[in-house]
């Protein structure tokens, strides 16, 4: 009798949050996952205690953490700062972690979504981190989460932002042409399989000079070596809810 032709077993994709409950249950099988603060927060709070006519990180300064993931900034907030904080993120496996290693820490943790309207008083917020997570938006919802974030921050707050860096990225122009979406700058994630925006610089400082003050912009570099695409291009910015408002 012949023998059946061997077929290869396809890996079943896993989209959205099932994407990400399988990448904090298995300890990062396609991203890398750090139990590390963010050299870029990090890079913030020393910049932000250098300005001696700014707001600083206080003690006991609140947080809100879009996107928290294992809380790994809000852990670093917390001890570092005496911060208290808030963690939301779509990953029930990431928040369950977040929250083993928060004990004995002033922080909670909630596993939803950042669309819509966040559960947090007016002015109650010192700074709000938006780390790689609101490109995850259509364009109407990523509006409607900026406005709620200048909601939710007191006069003079501050929102550290890191996200994708359209300009100049192969990458990005590879994955805009070969996984198309319907919104401009947005393609289809090949891997976890929902849009993602890449903004470009002039986009994203229009986007949010509309309601804070733009103070520094760091670019990611290394992006391009002889013609050739590297590293995903990011950029970092510091904004600030206007004090006198």
């Amino acid at each position: 009798m012949a023998k059946r032709p061997f077929i290869r077993k396809q890996k079943r994709k896993r989209h959205g949050v099932t994407f990400w409950d399988s990448e904090y249950a298995k300890g990062g099988e396609h991203l890398a996952l750090s139990a590390e603060e963010s050299e870029d927060l990090a890079k913030f709070t020393r910049w932000l205690g250098r300005q001696k006519d700014e707001m600083s990180l206080t003690r006991q300064a609140n947080v809100l953490d879009l996107g928290c993931g294992n809380g790994r900034n809000l852990i670093y907030l917390a001890r570092e700062f005496g911060a208290e904080g808030i963690g939301y993120d779509l990953s029930t496996a990431a928040i369950a972690e977040a929250k083993r290693a928060s004990v004995g820490l002033p922080l909670t943790y909630e596993a939803r979504s950042i669309a819509g309207d966040l559960s947090v008083d007016d002015e109650s917020t010192d700074l709000v981190l938006d780390m790689m997570t609101s490109h995850f938006l259509n364009i109407s919802e990523r509006e409607h989460l900026r406005n709620e974030i200048h909601r939710v921050l007191r006069p003079g707050g501050w929102l550290f932002m890191k996200t994708f860096l359209r300009d100049e990225d192969l990458h990005t122009e590879r994955l805009l042409r070969e996984f198309p979406s319907n919104e401009p700058g947005t393609y289809v994630h090949p891997v976890i399989g929902v849009p993602e925006h890449a903004y470009t610089e002039e986009e994203l400082t229009d986007f949010l000079s509309a309601k804070f003050l733009i103070k520094k912009i760091y670019r990611s570099h290394k992006h391009r070596a002889h013609g050739k695409a590297r590293k995903r291009r990011t950029i970092s910015i510091y904004v600030q809810k206007d004090p006198y408002e």
